[in-house]
């Protein structure tokens, strides 16, 4: 059986993904607190973002929620969020299609807030060997000057 064609997600046409929606991060968050653009980056020192990115795939989420107290050199394990974006949002340009056809890894960035509605207690974070594999690869990225997020 074929699957269907992948319908591109863009702010003018973004309905057609539902959640649920997680984040991931390290920072310590409440029922009804937003995330918003123009906070710094927890993967570029000194950056502001102009998006604040979420997904659909809890796996996703704890990436970001791993990586996030990695590279602040952080002990603890991050959390992952249930959030409802506030507006449109469209598919991450930093994964969909640059470095994963199609958008597997189910990831969204979006310019308004995204609203916490809970908090994903129970999760399954990546092993110790495979974060340390995925830090070793941001750092030769960022050695080579491409650890470019398009923001």
């Amino acid at each position: 059986m074929e699957e269907p064609a992948r319908v591109p997600v863009t702010y003018d046409s973004c309905d057609h993904v539902t959640g649920p929606f997680f984040h991931g991060t390290r920072a310590d968050l409440a029922v009804g607190d937003e995330l918003v653009p123009g906070r710094g980056s927890n993967f570029q020192a000194g950056r502001v973002m102009n998006h604040v990115y979420f997904t659909t795939l809890v796996e996703t989420a704890a990436w970001g929620a791993q990586l996030a107290t990695a590279l602040a050199g952080s002990g603890e394990r991050g959390r992952i969020y249930v959030v409802e974006p506030r507006g449109p949002f469209e598919d991450d340009p930093n994964v969909t299609d640059k470095r994963f056809p199609g958008n597997p890894t189910r990831s969204y960035r979006t310019r308004s807030p995204l609203r916490v509605v809970g908090e994903l207690e129970e999760w399954e974070g990546h092993s110790p060997e495979a974060v340390a594999g995925m830090l070793a690869g941001l750092a030769r990225l960022r050695e080579q000057g491409l650890d470019v997020i398009e923001d």
